[in-house]
């Protein structure tokens, strides 16, 4: 890049990402010398930017947190403001921006002198919001930001999670993307332990510890993307037969009564949302779906309608049978 104020940005949009560069990735990405990089770096630095670097074979650069909010960007009153509105907006995953608004939160909170860190902590601690949907899982904003920078990184992160069953133990992971899903965030990471692909949720890592290692960069299995990956893994489980319906609710409505067991919604309209499952079984299929709290219409497969119909049926003779009504 031959124009230095084109070439200052481009450094400064990388170096905004929490994450080290080295001086030859830089270099490479810019496509121009290490000798070039040291010098814009020390312009950035002329300019207010706190660029940290360290040497040695593991050493690089990083934008970090400094005495003062970098210039061109925000002053102290917008950035608490804009720091507040974005933990907002993660922890309530019902707001259609939730993504958005972590990576701009990871970029901020990555530069936030520390007094406005205090700041922001004490005014998330003293304020309460009304959650949009009653029984929303939890997410500490801290949690989501650790989570996004390893993400970006590819930095493998031990923690502490929970399954469902309730036991506890500890996993070492390499990150790839955080999902907002329904009501809940997951993580999608390549467990290093069981040597496979998973999905966490959230609200169930505890204790996050970045550990400084580098992964190699994985792509998931067949060429998915986090979202497809994190659908097929919450759609009920494993299984080969797919099942999808067309729910008579809003998806914000659907989340209070559908959970990750029942499978993977779909938003499509303010009056009706999709609901992806699959199991081995079409009977187990039925026998899930029978259990929806709000009205339906089976969208395929069509060979899954005679055991729903089957289980209507067994229902209907029981209520006849016990109200005294003939059939």
């Amino acid at each position: 890049m031959r124009d230095p104020s084109g070439r200052l940005l481009r450094l400064l949009s990388l170096l905004q990402a929490p994450r080290e560069w080295s001086g030859t990735e830089l270099a490479e990405r810019l496509a121009v010398t290490p000798r070039t990089i040291r010098r814009d770096v020390e312009r950035l630095r002329e300019l207010g930017y706190p660029v940290h670097a360290t040497h040695g074979n593991t050493g690089g650069y990083r934008l970090t947190a400094g005495t003062a909010m970098p210039p061109l960007l925000l002053d102290d009153e917008e950035a608490v403001a804009v720091a507040l509105g974005l933990r907002t907006a993660t922890a309530i995953a019902a707001t259609g921006i939730e993504e958005t608004a972590l990576r701009a939160l990871a970029k901020l909170e990555q530069v936030l002198p520390q007094r406005l860190r205090h700041r922001v902590t004490s005014l998330s601690q003293a304020s309460v919001a009304l959650p949009i949907q009653d029984g929303a899982a939890r997410v500490d904003p801290d949690l989501l930001a650790t989570l996004a920078a390893a993400c970006v990184a590819h930095e493998r992160i031990r923690f502490a999670y929970t399954r469902a069953d309730g036991t506890e133990g500890r996993r070492l992971a390499q990150p790839h993307r955080l999902v907002a899903a329904g009501r809940r965030w997951y993580l999608v990471a390549f467990d290093e332990d069981r040597e496979d692909w998973r999905t966490f949720r959230v609200d169930r890592i505890g204790e996050p510890h970045r550990t400084g290692v580098r992964g190699v960069p994985r792509e998931l299995p067949g060429g998915l993307d986090a979202a497809s990956w994190a659908m097929d893994s919450l759609a009920g489980g494993s299984g080969t037969i797919r099942a999808r319906l067309r729910l008579h609710v809003s998806a914000a409505e659907a989340a209070e009564h559908v959970t990750a067991w029942h499978g993977f919604l779909e938003p499509v309209d303010d009056r009706t949302c999709l609901l992806h499952t699959r199991s081995d079984s079409l009977w187990f299929l039925a026998s899930r779906i029978a259990l929806l709290t709000v009205d339906y219409t089976l969208l395929d497969p069509p060979e899954l309608a005679p055991h729903l119909a089957a289980i209507a049926g067994r229902a209907s003779r029981a209520v006849a049978a016990f109200t005294g009504v003939e059939e």
